[in-house]
């Protein structure tokens, strides 16, 4: 299925104690590039993300956002200094013999000094983390690619419309032609007749010239490259594959036979036909520029 370079997928679920939000989105690019903002405490599942995004990405640059948050504090440790701790109550209960004090030290008093608890964290089970993180990761991921998917759909239908409208202006083409010829031979054939008074004209130079002229302005292979790459172009809409380089070769391709056609043009008419083929085929190639 076509897809466009331009998407967005978004997964959030709470895994592990841990609420993990994964954000993806892309522009157009001419080939696969990958950024990221992930927290540097998590910086070890960066490869591995960019690795996960290929599968779903050929081209197209892509940034994946990742936040992590702890709701459950399981990778912490808290432990009590009890030595320190000890020391504390032996100080202070000697200070209250010394100086007659009230001993009315409790353990709310006592968990406000510094160092009785050593707060520390726990070592991450990386493993673990990227199995939960890239879970989401693929549902992100899923969601982007249907997103391209669908993109790519409206991108398909607008460029067979306006195929559709090119191979209709070919027709007026392949149309025109001989009467431009026709017009040219009763042309030559009133501009001899001036030139020699008389209406005994040679028929067979007339011909002759008509030939000539009909050769230098014939576009009847140009036409049928054209359709032909048109039904190339059309036949690639339809591929499974990343085809976004090959069809802007082929729009190339049929600007080329459309500028020759120009450039033989001999009535007003094809001039101005050809001026609107052109206008057509930037608009295609416009919109190729976001497909993958």
């Amino acid at each position: 299925m076509l897809k466009s370079m331009t998407g967005y997928g978004r997964a959030q679920k709470i895994i592990g104690g841990r609420d993990i939000l994964v954000e993806i989105r892309s522009v157009n690019h001419r080939y696969y590039e990958y950024s990221s903002r992930i927290p540097r405490s998590y910086s070890y599942i960066d490869e591995k993300l960019k690795a996960l995004l290929k599968t779903g990405i050929t081209r197209g640059k892509a940034e994946v956002s990742v936040t992590v948050i702890n709701i459950e504090a399981k990778d912490t440790e808290i432990t009590v200094n009890r030595s320190v701790a000890q020391g504390y109550i032996n100080a202070l209960r000697s200070i209250k013999d010394e100086f007659s004090l009230e001993d009315d030290l409790s353990l709310s008093k006592l968990i406000k000094l510094p160092d009785i608890f050593s707060v520390t964290k726990a070592p991450d089970n990386e493993e673990q983390i990227w199995h939960d993180i890239a879970e989401v990761a693929g549902e992100a991921l899923d969601k982007f690619v249907a997103m391209r998917e669908t993109e790519g759909s409206k991108l398909r239908s607008d460029i067979i419309a306006k195929t559709d409208l090119l191979l209709s202006m070919v027709g007026q083409v392949e149309e025109l032609s001989p009467k431009t010829v026709e017009n040219y031979r009763n042309k030559l054939r009133q501009k001899l007749s001036e030139i020699l008074e008389s209406k005994d004209i040679d028929e067979q130079r007339i011909v002759t010239e008509a030939a000539v002229f009909a050769e230098k302005i014939a576009v009847d292979e140009e036409t049928v490259r054209l359709r032909s790459h048109i039904s190339q172009l059309r036949d690639m809409l339809d591929s499974s594959d990343a085809v976004g380089r090959k069809l802007d070769f082929i729009v190339q391709e049929m600007n080329r036979e459309v500028n020759t056609i120009g450039s033989k043009a001999q009535d007003l008419s094809v001039t101005k036909i050809v001026v609107d083929m052109k206008a057509e085929i930037e608009k295609i190639r416009e919109q190729i520029q976001n497909i993958e």
